[in-house]
C-alpha cells in the first residue's frame, strides 16, 4: 500500500516538474526534429530500442535482473536524448531540463526500490 501511494505521488509530481522548470528557468520548448539532427535522433533511438528488445528475453528470467534492465534502458535512452539536445539545441538550453529530469528520475528510482526502508 505504501508503494502505491508513493508511486501516485511520484507521478503527480513528475507531471508538474517539467512545466515548473521551464517557467522557472525561462526555457521554451524546442524539439530535435526541427533541427538537422532529426535523422540521427530517429536512428539512434531506433537502435537503442532494437538492442534492448533483442536482449529482453535474457532479462526476463529473474525479477532482479529485469528491474536493472529497465533502469539501464531509461538511463541509456535519457542519456542519448541529453546528448542530442546538447549537440543540436545548444542555443535553447533544453538539455538543462533533461539533466534535471534525469537526476530526478535516478533519485526516484532509488527511492522507489527502497520505499519500504523509508516508511
Amino acid at each position: 500500500m505504501k508503494f502505491l501511494v508513493f508511486f501516485i505521488i511520484l507521478i503527480i509530481f513528475s507531471l508538474f516538474i517539467d512545466k515548473f522548470l521551464r517557467k522557472w528557468l525561462g526555457i521554451e520548448k524546442k524539439k530535435i526534429s526541427e533541427t538537422s539532427g532529426k535523422n540521427i535522433d530517429r536512428w539512434g533511438r531506433g537502435i537503442i530500442l532494437f538492442i534492448f528488445l533483442c536482449t529482453l528475453p535474457f532479462a526476463v528470467e529473474d525479477r532482479n535482473v529485469i528491474k536493472w534492465y529497465w533502469i539501464c534502458f531509461l538511463i541509456v535512452s535519457m542519456g542519448f536524448q541529453l546528448f542530442m539536445e546538447w549537440k543540436y539545441l545548444k542555443n535553447s538550453k533544453e538539455y538543462v531540463i533533461t539533466v534535471i529530469t534525469l537526476t530526478y528520475l535516478l533519485l526516484a528510482i532509488g527511492i522507489m526500490f527502497n520505499v519500504d526502508y523509508y516508511f
